[in-house]
C-alpha cells in the first residue's frame, strides 16, 4: 500500500536533480541487452574454452553475475566493453546466497551447470519484486530432461538421475512461454544425449542471442524466434566471440522520452524490428517513425491516448509499460493500459498521480485522462522500470525534481543521465549525503524495511 509518514526519515547518498520541462535533440547510442548479456554470462559456464563477449554494458547486476562466476572459478578480463570468460577451473557447482540473492538472472545457471557436471545448487532467485515469477517451469523441464530436483531451505538442489553421465533429450511443452525457463531449458539440453523439442517457448530476441552464441560454440540449436526450439544434443562445446545485441528496452525508453517531450532524437544502434511493437504504438499515438538501417528516428508533437496491453515478445514488452504510462498522462484524450505479465507492476501509478496525473486503477488495468502539466517531485523509485518512469515524468514537470533509489536504475542502463545530458536534458547525479522526512515522498511502507520501499 501507497503511505506517507510524517515521522521516520529517508537517508540515501545519491540522487538525480531534474530540471523540469526539458527537451532531447540529437543522437544516443544504445548499450548491450542486459537481458542478454547475463544469460550469455551464464551459458559461459557450458565450455572449459575461452568466450569473448563483446558490447557487454558496464551494470551492476553485470558485475553481480561476474562476481557469482567468479565465486565458481571462473577467470573474467574486462576491456572496456569487452568481456574474456575462461571458465575451465571451475571448482565448484553451488552457488552462494549472498551473491545469488536480488540477481533473478543468476538461476539460469543451473541449466548449464546440471549439464556439465550432472549436478547444482542454486539458491532461489531474487530481483525486483514485481510479481511472484515461479520457477515451476525450470523445475519440470529439468526432471523431464532426467534431473533429480530437491528444494530444501531454500536452495535447489539438481543432480542427473542413476549413473547417467548426460541429461536424456525429450519434449517438454511449458505451460507459458517463460524466458527464464526456455533459456534455462535451452542450456541444459545443448550437452544431453539425443533430441530436446521445447515446445511453447518464449520467442524473445534475448533468447535468439542466446542460441545464435551456443550455434557459435558448436551448439544444434533449430527454429530459435519460434514457438518450438529443437536442439540436438551435443558432447563438447568450444569457446566463440559473440557480440551482444543492442538493448531494445533502454531503446524504447529514450523513444518514450522524446515522445513525451516533443523531441527528435536518433538512436542507434538498434535492431528495428525488435521495437515493432513499441514504435507501432508511438506512431499510433503521434510520433513520426523513421527506420533507417540499425537506426530510429523518432520525431513528436501533439500525442494522443492508445491503449497497449503487454504480452510476451512480439507484444508490447511489459518493460516498457511503466516509461509508456508516463507518456500517457500529459496525451490527449483517454487511454488504457493493461499489465498482463508481472501482477505487482503498477503501484508506480501512485507516484504519478501524486505529480497530478489523472488514472484510475482497476487491478492491473490504469484507466488515464491526459492532463496539460505534471509537477516536479521528490520521489523514491525502487524498481529499475519504473525509476526509468519517474525519470521521465520528472523530465516532463513544471518544476525540479529528485530522484532516489539510483540501485535500481543502475541495475538496467549504463550511463543513463549522461546519455540525456547528451540529449539536452538538465540533469546532474548528486553525491551529498542528506536526510529527508518521508512526508516528502509517496513511498511504500514496510515495516522495518522503509528504504526498500516498493514503487512495483
Amino acid at each position: 500500500m501507497i503511505c506517507e509518514s510524517k515521522n521516520k526519515s529517508y537517508l540515501k547518498s545519491q540522487n538525480l536533480k531534474i530540471f523540469g520541462q526539458g527537451k532531447l535533440n540529437g543522437r544516443v547510442e544504445i548499450s548491450g541487452a542486459k537481458n542478454s548479456a547475463l544469460v550469455l554470462l551464464a551459458a559461459s559456464l557450458l565450455t572449459n574454452e575461452r568466450i569473448i563477449l563483446e558490447n557487454v554494458p558496464r551494470l551492476t547486476d553485470i558485475e553481480k553475475m561476474g562476481n557469482i562466476l567468479k565465486n565458481l572459478g571462473v577467470n573474467l578480463v574486462h576491456k572496456h566493453n569487452n568481456l574474456e570468460i575462461d571458465s575451465k577451473n571451475i571448482s565448484m557447482k553451488e552457488l552462494p546466497y549472498e551473491l545469488v540473492n536480488g540477481l533473478r538472472a543468476s538461476f539460469f545457471c543451473i541449466g548449464a551447470l546440471l549439464s556439465k557436471f550432472g549436478e547444482a545448487k542454486v539458491p532461489l532467485p531474487g530481483g525486483c519484486n514485481i510479481g511472484l515469477r515461479p520457477i515451476d517451469e525450470h523445475i519440470k523441464g529439468l526432471k523431464a530432461l532426467g534431473s533429480e530436483i530437491l528444494i530444501e531451505d531454500g536452495i535447489v538442489k539438481a543432480k542427473i538421475k542413476g549413473k547417467k553421465k548426460q541429461l536424456c533429450g525429450t519434449h517438454i511443452k511449458l505451460n507459458c512461454p517463460s524466458v527464464g525457463a526456455t533459456e534455462t531449458l535451452i542450456m541444459a539440453a545443448s550437452l544431453a544425449e539425443g533430441r530436446t523439442t521445447i515446445e511453447n517457448a518464449a520467442r524473445e530476441p534475448e533468447i535468439q542471442d542466446l542460441c545464435q552464441m551456443l550455434n557459435k560454440m558448436g551448439a544444434k540449436i533449430y527454429d530459435s524466434g519460434k514457438e518450438t526450439i529443437i536442439i540436438d544434443g551435443v558432447n563438447k562445446l568450444g569457446g566463440c566471440k559473440h557480440k551482444v545485441i543492442p538493448d531494445r528496452i533502454e531503446a524504447g525508453t529514450f523513444l518514450i522520452a522524446a515522445a513525451a517531450t516533443s523531441s527528435s532524437i536518433t538512436i542507434s544502434p538498434v535492431i528495428p524490428h525488435h521495437l515493432e511493437a513499441v514504435t507501432n504504438k508511438l506512431k499510433e499515438s503521434g510520433s513520426k517513425i523513421t527506420v533507417q538501417g540499425n537506426s530510429i528516428s523518432i520525431q513528436s508533437k501533439k500525442l494522443k491516448g492508445v491503449d497497449i496491453e503487454t504480452a510476451p515478445f512480439p507484444g508490447f514488452p511489459t518493460d516498457l509499460q511503466a516509461p509508456f504510462t508516463t507518456l500517457m498522462t500529459i496525451a490527449h484524450g483517454e487511454s488504457k493500459i493493461t499489465e498482463t505479465i508481472f501482477e505487482n507492476r503498477m503501484n508506480h501509478i501512485d507516484l504519478l498521480k501524486k505529480m497530478g496525473a489523472s488514472i484510475k486503477l482497476d487491478k492491473n488495468v490504469a484507466h488515464i485522462k491526459g492532463v496539460k502539466t505534471m509537477k516536479g517531485m521528490n520521489l523514491i523509485g525502487s524498481d529499475l522500470r519504473s525509476s526509468a518512469a519517474l525519470i521521465i515524468a520528472a523530465i516532463i514537470a513544471k518544476g525540479n525534481s529528485k530522484i532516489y533509489g539510483l540501485e535500481h536504475l543502475d541495475r538496467g542502463y549504463e550511463n543513463f543521465e549522461s546519455k540525456l545530458k547528451i540529449l539536452g536534458v538538465k540533469i546532474t547525479r548528486e553525491f551529498i549525503k542528506k536526510t529527508f522526512t518521508e512526508k516528502e515522498y509517496k513511498i511504500a511502507s514496510e515495516p522495518d524495511d522503509i528504504p526498500k520501499a516498493r514503487v512495483a
